[in-house]
């Protein structure tokens, strides 16, 4: 049974329970709400990488029937839902990077690709720590830090968005997560 829709971002467990309603129930429903959330993130996430407006569309599409086609392969216990339907996105962009003629003077941007998405996928919680650990991690954090981390990495709000909530000005947005990341980064890497 899908979660209850509500305001909040789901949880790593409430993805699974969308992705399992999805997978056995072919739910439009559940699927909806994962379209609706993970869409615009793709879209950002390959306009970033510097594909064209209309591919990157073409591209979430693809990457989310993908989803619903597929849903039966995603495993929670392997990696986030996040990550895996970013994983999905990023495969289709350099396939369609192959497709093109000129690909090869281009491997190696895609080689660059592939460090910068490392260095992405190291960063996030999702696919580095245990996500019990983190929590035990931002639970210890100052109370406003804790609050812009889980903002940031957990509901995957912009630090535009997250100074609009929070009528806190963007630097101040930015130096507070930077510092909390870097609190998070040392105890996460503290013997346990």
């Amino acid at each position: 049974m899908a979660p209850p829709a509500s305001n909040a971002a789901p949880d790593a467990h409430d993805w699974s329970l969308l992705m399992a309603a999805v997978s056995t129930q072919r739910d439009r429903a559940s699927f909806m709400r994962i379209y609706d959330h993970f869409a615009p993130r793709l879209q950002r996430y390959l306009r970033n990488l510097g594909v064209a407006e209309s591919t990157a569309d073409e591209l979430v599409q693809e990457a989310l029937l993908t989803l619903w086609r597929k849903a039966a392969l995603f495993d929670p216990a392997r990696a986030s839902l996040g990550t895996w339907l970013y994983r999905v996105a990023r495969n289709l962009y350099i396939d369609h990077v192959r497709r093109e003629p000129h690909w090869l003077p281009i491997q190696e941007g895609l080689d660059r690709l592939d460090h910068l998405e490392s260095a992405r996928l190291d960063s996030q919680p999702e696919s580095s720590f245990d996500q019990d650990l983190l929590k035990q991690a931002i639970d210890r954090l100052p109370p406003m830090q804790a609050k812009l981390v889980r903002m940031c990495y957990l509901e995957s709000k912009s630090h535009s968005e997250i100074s609009g909530e929070l009528a806190m000005p963007l630097g101040s947005v930015k130096s507070s997560l930077r510092r909390a990341f870097a609190k998070l980064q040392g105890s996460m890497r503290a013997p346990r």
